[in-house]
């Protein structure tokens, strides 16, 4: 569909003379839709937020990755060597703070420190170092990659959301450029039809059958309809020109419809199945399912972990290390418990402001985004009922105006008749067809505020059509 729409908008840029020599290319609305979705730089940009996270995510991994670390320190000075050391650890760290480590070191020179003198081949060590304390549970590494994982869901999310606001903002430019087009084509009638009356009235003028005068009146209405159909094409011009600000090629290259470029005017049968909202009555819609609340439920979770993260540094700082020493790793009963090297470290502070500080700023953007995804939920549930009831309305009103659209041309096509029979007046001609005119105007804007209500359901939603 994709490809086929490409090559449909790749002849929009013909020159306006070589388009008046061709028929109307229909730009369908589902087409249109999908074209956006695939080449719309916000909807490109959307795409990005899914790579973003991914990026992150492979970053906040990279805590957990294996270490190399080599120190190699070198002193010679008038022909003597101080020292020569070289400390080679390789690392591995954990899920729970634990840091898996093996080691090697070889020392060598006159004035090494008595605890550096090594075996002359090396010593080589296995150990493992943890927390027991601050860091056991929860540490910066796991707080991190947990974090980055509910980002990604996040930006997800929010990649529906972003998608679906250019496709209603394109779908309310689709509705308003059809609606001028169907005004511009009533008017295009209205005209003709005033012109075949104005020729008749002036034929039967000039046989003396009726009134000079009523040429005049005949055509003035003439001018008006001209007039009004001016303004129409000017105004399709421009809605034109507005929807071509969604149309771009995949080279990032702005397109602009052209003339010979017409709605699909019998869009409304398809806009359901397009924006997907066909079949989906009001208590069908699960409110968690949300892009908008999920995305709130993610940040909140986000919040909860870097909450227990503060908390977790209230407790002390207490980091355990002990490696088993050999000088022949070759053989693993080599490493026993007689030759070992550990350590411990205490820390904590005395008045915790810093850390209880932190605990309490947590505390309080947890409330925030709590708070917001409640009024938000609400705000979700209220405005999706209000557009059901609005849909409802728009039921009855298109009913409604399609009766009087057959009634009034009923009137019109009646007093029309008696005009030709001498029954009737111009005055009343005129003034039926201008009821006439009027009330297929009012469809076409009840219609086209029917179609805005379904995108704006489409909207409160915040789908992201699949199917496109």
């Amino acid at each position: 569909m994709i490809n086929r729409l490409f090559l449909f908008l790749l002849i929009f840029t013909i020159s306006f003379a070589q388009a008046q020599q061709t028929d109307p290319a229909v730009l369908d609305f589902k087409e249109f839709l999908g074209y956006i979705k695939k080449y719309h730089p916000i909807a490109k940009q959307a795409e990005l937020k899914i790579d973003e996270a991914q990026a992150n995510l492979m970053k906040s991994r990279g805590g957990f990755d294996p270490k190399i670390e080599v120190d190699y320190d070198l002193k010679e000075f008038k022909g003597t060597e101080y020292y020569e050391r070289f400390n080679a650890t390789f690392k591995v760290p954990t899920w729970y703070g634990i840091e898996l480590k093996a080691n090697f070191e070889q020392n060598d020179g006159v004035y090494l420190n008595p605890s550096e003198n090594l075996p002359e081949d090396g010593l080589y060590s296995a150990g493992v170092s943890f927390s027991l304390g601050q860091g056991l549970w929860i540490n910066d590494r796991m707080a991190t990659l947990k974090s980055a994982k509910l980002f990604r869901d996040q930006n997800r999310a929010e990649r529906d959301i972003l998608v679906n606001e250019v496709l209603y903002n394109a779908s309310l430019a689709y509705f308003n450029w059809l609606q001028t087009y169907r005004d511009k084509e009533i008017y295009d009638r209205f005209l003709a039809n005033a012109q075949e009356r104005f020729k008749g009235v002036r034929q039967n003028a000039i046989a003396g059958v009726i009134p000079s005068i009523d040429t005049l009146e005949a055509k003035i209405i003439v001018q008006d309809r001209a007039l009004n159909l001016e303004q129409a094409k000017v105004n399709l011009s421009n809605k034109a020109l507005l929807l071509s600000n969604f149309l771009w090629t995949n080279n990032n290259i702005p397109i602009e419809i052209q003339p010979n470029v017409i709605p699909d005017i019998n869009t409304e049968r398809d806009i359901d199945v397009t924006l997907e909202i066909l079949g989906k009555p009001l208590d069908s819609f699960a409110l968690a399912d949300h892009p908008k609340l999920k995305a709130l439920d993610y940040k909140i979770e986000s919040l909860k972990i870097d909450r227990r993260l503060k908390s977790n540094k209230l407790l002390p700082k207490i980091d355990l290390e002990y490696n088993f020493l050999t000088e022949n790793p070759d053989y693993f009963n080599s490493f026993g418990n007689q030759q070992y090297k550990g350590g411990i470290n205490f820390q904590l502070p005395l008045f915790l402001r810093k850390e209880r500080g932190n605990l309490k700023l947590a505390d309080y953007k947890l409330q925030d985004a709590q708070l917001e995804a409640t009024n938000t939920a609400v705000q979700i549930r209220n405005n999706i009922l209000a557009i059901y009831k609005e849909l409802d309305s728009f039921d009855t009103q298109t009913s409604l105006v399609e009766s009087m659209v057959q009634d009034y041309r009923l009137l019109f096509f009646a007093e029309e008749r008696k005009f030709s029979f001498g029954e009737s007046s111009l005055f009343l001609v005129n003034s039926r067809e201008r009821k006439l005119l009027e009330v297929e105007l009012k469809k076409n804007l009840i219609q086209n505020k029917f179609s805005i209500a379904k995108a704006k359901l489409f909207k409160s939603l915040a789908i992201n059509p699949i199917d496109l």
